[in-house]
């Protein structure tokens, strides 16, 4: 959509919205539908080509509007993580389909996923060591609880432990800054021997310093073995797995739990929107399950209705699938692709000027959207030239430590972006470390 269109098609919105205001008298207050009845009237899976814009708008009245508020609102959002888990070529086990024990959520961030797979995990290990020793308690078990993540790992799966009541620790990486199994195995050892109760590891798919990728098929088979809950976060690089060549990136992804990556990230939907799968989902709902009278309804027992309540930290929800729909529709799978692969097409394009010029270094292999580089020299001279870029405001580079060094990032992320801003990129950046270089003593 271009900016006339998209002004457009925003008034033909906003006339739908008050037109609905206007004649809401004539629709029916409580929805007339079976449990279900969604599913049956959009296809199985996201399209491949795109769709127009009429045609999506078209459906609101025909899928959405009999199913008023929360019929609509729960089951498209069942449908649109099938959809998604389809794309990922996610196991079977992670579908809700119709009869799957598993399925997928939407919450508001990876923040929030790690946090609800942590509590789920800490309420399943309780609940199964009272079941053998009814004369511990849970406050008993609790303190002797461990969870592991990457020392790459964002601070938000550290501030999960916190809020969990945990401990977490983190686990050395190799030199691609990646956790490997001998690693895990070595600190699951240790701690099994000091009486602590190893019950939790996130993997991380896409670190957040460098893009790097935790080792799941070493790691996994350790998880499953040791009963431990593991939990996938590719946060930012899970949106990639749409595309065959990225796909593998994600292999063992069946020996986890849950997974989660945010398509508010990477994948054209507008904030909040973090997608989560589990393989069990009594495992979670065992966790937050509450049944008050006022929430009580006919279906909440039948098993055809799903009750996202039971899934997250909040009780009221926002109908966030509907921008998914939108999104899949309107670019279709090969779309959502095409665009994943320009940007990494545009990274290395970056990474290739920045190997060309010999003052510089790659620090970090480039996967996907990300070049982490360094001026070769000091930790100094690196946090001056990231002073100066960001000073100058016409590019923002966030820094990371890797090794204990000072390293420059690269994140193409715009939907809008092209070539010639990665090459007026570099050529700013160049230009500021030649002068900087040259204020240097001979």
């Amino acid at each position: 959509m271009d900016a006339a269109e998209f002004r457009r098609r925003g008034k033909e919105m906003v006339d739908y919205v008050a037109d609905y205001l206007e004649n809401i008298e004539k629709r029916q207050v409580y929805p007339d539908v079976e449990p279900g009845y969604l599913r049956s009237l959009i296809p199985e899976e996201a399209p491949e080509e795109a769709e127009s814009y009429e045609d999506v708008v078209k459906d609101i009245e025909r899928v959405i509007m009999p199913g008023a508020a929360s019929p609509a609102c729960t089951e498209l959002e069942t449908v649109m993580m099938d959809w998604l888990g389809k794309m990922l070529k996610l196991p079977e086990d992670f579908l809700a389909g119709t009869e799957g024990k598993g399925g997928g959520v939407i919450q508001g961030t990876a923040s929030e996923a790690t946090l609800i797979a942590l509590l789920a995990a800490r309420s399943k290990i309780v609940k199964l060591i009272q079941a053998d020793h009814p004369d511990r308690s849970e406050t008993d078990v609790i303190s002797k609880l461990v969870a592991y993540s990457s020392d790459q790992a964002h601070s938000s799966v550290e501030r999960a432990g916190l809020i969990g009541g945990v401990r977490m620790k983190k686990i050395p990486t190799d030199d691609k800054f990646s956790v490997r199994g001998a690693a895990l195995h070595k600190v699951l050892k240790e701690d099994r021997a000091a009486g602590l109760i190893p019950f939790f590891f996130c993997a991380t798919l896409g670190t957040t310093p460098s893009c790097a990728f935790d080792c799941i098929t070493e790691l996994g088979p350790i998880c499953n073995a040791e009963k431990i809950w593991m939990h996938i976060d590719a946060a930012y690089a899970g949106s990639a797995f749409i595309c065959p060549e990225f796909r593998p990136l994600l292999n063992g992804v069946e020996f986890a739990d849950s997974f989660n990556f945010n398509p508010h990230k990477w994948l054209l939907v507008n904030f909040d929107c973090s997608a989560m799968w589990v393989k069990k989902r009594s495992d979670i709902i065992g966790a937050f399950k509450m049944e008050p009278l006022y929430l009580k309804h006919d279906h909440q027992e039948s098993g055809l209705v799903t009750d996202y309540r039971h899934w997250q930290i909040p009780l009221g929800r926002r109908f966030r699938s509907l921008k998914m729909w939108f999104v899949f529709r309107m670019y279709g799978l090969k779309g959502l692709q095409a665009y994943i692969r320009k940007h990494v097409t545009l990274a290395k394009e970056f990474e290739s000027l920045v190997r060309a010029d010999q003052r510089f270094d790659i620090s970090a292999d480039v996967v996907l959207g990300l070049v982490c580089f360094r001026l070769k020299g000091s930790n100094e001279l690196n946090e001056t030239l990231l002073k100066r870029i960001n000073s100058a405001r016409k590019i923002h580079l966030v820094p990371c430590q890797l090794a204990g060094e000072f390293v420059l990032r690269f994140a193409v992320c715009a939907r809008t972006t092209e070539s010639r801003h990665v090459q007026e990129a570099w050529s700013h950046i160049s230009h500021l470390a030649s002068e900087l270089l040259q204020e240097l003593p001979h």
